[in-house]
């Protein structure tokens, strides 16, 4: 009773506040009919939260969501299946399910009435062209009095989870000059290349175990070098993504992180459908290592759906530097390939990025020109100083081994990958 009074409506209040005026008026002018009017007044909002006081729902609500994982601009379905599990009858009510504002407008279903035994099923559409991990509910349920003067609300507690990840382009065919570091006939050629000591050492890492120190190696080659837990036998891939705020420009599906994230997702799935080993860095997983002190999640292969799951998650983060989100990928297995998807970078970043990057990896870097993504008065203040830092990076990378395939807006990424193999003619 007391829930269903908190509940009445504006219309409930100005009843209340209508009768007892008149009750009061009636009772100092002596007039028996307006005191009749004011305690009806009075009453009509009482009765009626007494009656939305007692409505007893067993209400049962299944949902339903089509596909759950949808790629972005496209269309998902929600299926809600409502089922009165009680004997009561109940009036008007008002479904609302929560849905965050990028999937639509929040849905609302109006019920007339709802007898024992009843059963209904509703659905409607969500689309993104934003990627992310929404949730979808729970449902509110909303019970008032056919006068609209009480009402209550109740909120379920089930909910559902869609995932809208980046778009993922098909790739072109080429190649890249990593296979040779991979698995199977590779393997014994590398070390015959080489020699069985120097293709089981490597350079030292900050943070490397020094009783992995391999001084006779360190002493010919008049650096610290450290021996390898075991030879790489596939093919590995390690793939960074720069989502730093300073490296990026632009909001919404149009900037340049969503840009670089779709470029990530399609790299990535194009590398794990070619068989090798990938693993990424600088998405949510990352941050979370560095967080916690803890790098194993990191050093895990991915799947294809826990590569689209941690691309469709990412977000910009405000770390200056790069080093500290490549010095958590430790593998005791060397990747053959890395591939870094950049915006401008400092001189520590480039150091970072060539300390990530061992003598027998090959590297591959999309660096976005930033600046072309920028619009308005800001493009103006700042495209010439971030053109000149993405030249400069541009031009180190190139310097240290790095393949690099420059990015404007309006680049398409076929075109831009198709490109790294034309300017070495090494299109497969």
């Amino acid at each position: 009773m007391r829930q269903a009074l908190r509940g009445l409506t504006t219309r409930g209040r100005a009843f209340m506040a209508a009768g007892i005026t008149a009750s009061l008026c009636a009772l100092l002018l002596g007039q028996k009919d307006l005191l009749r009017v004011g305690i009806l007044l009075v009453a009509l909002p009482v009765v009626a939260a007494l009656v939305v006081g007692r409505t007893r729902l067993r209400l049962q609500v299944r949902r339903s969501l089509t596909p759950n994982q949808i790629p972005v601009g496209t269309q998902a379905t929600v299926e809600l299946t409502l089922t009165n599990e009680g004997r009561m009858p109940a009036g008007l009510l008002l479904l609302e399910d929560r849905i965050p504002y990028v999937l639509g407008h929040r849905p609302r279903f109006v019920v007339d009435r709802v007898s024992p035994n009843w059963r209904r099923t509703v659905t409607y559409p969500v689309k993104s062209d934003v990627r992310g991990l929404f949730q979808v509910g729970p449902l509110m349920l909303t019970v008032a009095d056919p006068f609209g003067l009480v009402e209550t609300s109740r909120t379920f507690t089930r909910s559902q989870h869609l995932l809208v990840t980046p778009r993922v382009y098909k790739l072109p065919e080429i190649r890249l000059g990593a296979d040779r570091a991979g698995s199977g006939e590779n393997r014994p050629r590398a070390i015959a290349a080489a020699g069985e000591e120097d293709a089981t050492v490597r350079e030292y890492r900050d943070g490397d175990d020094l009783r992995r120190v391999h001084w006779r190696s360190t002493a010919r080659r008049g650096e610290l070098m450290v021996r390898r837990e075991e030879q790489p036998w596939q093919s590995r891939c390690s793939l960074f993504i720069d989502a730093r705020t300073i490296s990026h420009h632009g909001h919404g599906p149009s900037s340049s992180l969503e840009w670089a994230v779709s470029a990530a997702a399609s790299v990535g799935a194009d590398r794990i459908r070619r068989g090798y080993a990938t693993t990424m860095l600088g998405g949510p997983t990352t941050l979370s290592a560095i967080n916690h002190r803890s790098s194993m999640a990191v050093h895990q292969p991915l799947s294809s759906q826990q590569l689209l799951t941690e691309c469709a998650t990412v977000e910009e983060h405000r770390y200056a530097e790069i080093g500290a989100l490549l010095t958590v990928d430790r593998h005791a297995q060397e990747p053959s390939l890395v591939i870094a998807i950049l915006g401008a970078c400092t001189g520590d970043d480039i150091t970072a990025l060539n300390r990530w990057r061992t003598s027998q990896a090959t590297g591959v870097a999309l660096l976005l020109d930033a600046a072309s993504w920028a619009v308005g008065a800001e493009a103006t203040e700042k495209a010439a100083r971030l053109r000149a830092a993405t030249d400069a990076t541009e031009n180190e990378l190139r310097r240290n081994g790095w393949r690099v395939a420059r990015v404007q807006r309006g680049d398409q990424l076929p075109t831009v990958w198709s490109g790294l193999g034309l300017r070495t003619g090494r299109i497969a």
